[in-house]
C-alpha cells in the first residue's frame, strides 16, 4: 500500500518542532522498509531529547539509509536524528545549535522527585553528547567545543569539518517558475 507518487526514496519533513510532530515522524520512518531509503528534509529548532533519541534509535535499528538535507536550521534535538543519517547535505545558509539540553517541567513535583530528575537529566545529557560525537564520527572534545556553553554552527564550516557535504544552492538548475518569469519579461519588454 505505497501510495508515494514516485519510484524514489520516501520523504520526510521533519519541520518545526519534532516532539509536536514525534508521531508522525516516527510513522513516516516505520513507513521506510528496514533497510530501506528515506530523505529527511530538516527545518527544526529541536524539542525533546526522548524525540530525538526516538528518532534517532528508529533510523538505526531499523538501518535505514538515510539523506539528512538541512533545509534551513537543524538545532538542538534535531542534530540526533541529523547524525544518524548515512549522508549528510548543508548550504551555506544552514544553521545548526548545538549547547547543552536544557529541561523544564511545569509538573508539580516533590523535592525527592526532583533530585532523582536532576541525577538522571545530567547523566542523559552526557550520554547523548557522547552519542552525537559517534554518530557525527567527531571526536568528543572537538564536539564539545560547540556544545558548551552553546554555539551556531553554519552550514559551510560543518561542511569544512567533515560532517556534511556542502550544497551549492547557485549551481543548482532552475526552476521552471523562474524560466517562466524571466519569459514574461522579455515579452513585457518588447510591447
Amino acid at each position: 500500500m505505497d501510495d508515494r507518487a514516485h519510484d524514489g526514496p520516501l520523504e520526510v519533513a521533519l519541520v518545526g518542532d519534532m516532539t509536536d510532530n514525534e508521531g508522525d515522524l516516527t510513522e513516516k520512518l516505520l513507513g521506510v522498509p528496514p533497510g530501506g531509503r528515506c530523505t529527511l528534509y530538516i527545518d527544526s529548532p529541536g524539542g525533546s531529547p526522548y524525540c530525538a533519541i526516538s528518532l534517532l534509535t528508529l533510523i538505526k535499528l531499523r538501518n535505514l539509509k538515510a539523506t539528512g538535507i538541512v533545509t534551513g536550521e537543524c538545532s538542538s534535538a534535531a542534530l540526533w536524528p541529523f547524525a544518524a543519517c548515512t549522508k549528510r547535505y548543508v548550504t551555506p545558509y544552514s544553521v545548526l545549535l548545538f549547547h547543552p539540553m536544557k529541561w523544564q517541567s511545569e509538573e508539580h513535583v516533590g523535592l525527592a522527585e526532583a533530585s532523582e530528575w536532576a541525577r538522571h537529566f545530567g547523566q542523559l545529557e552526557q550520554d547523548m553528547d557522547v552519542l552525537l560525537a559517534e554518530m557525527f564520527g567527531m571526536p568528543q572534545d572537538e564536539i564539545n567545543k560547540w556544545i558548551h556553553p552553546g554555539r551556531y554552527v553554519g552550514g559551510r564550516e560543518l561542511a569544512e569539518a567533515g560532517l556534511a557535504e556542502l550544497i551549492d544552492l547557485k549551481s543548482m538548475p532552475r526552476s521552471e517558475n523562474n524560466g517562466a518569469a524571466t519569459t514574461r519579461k522579455k515579452v513585457r519588454s518588447r510591447a
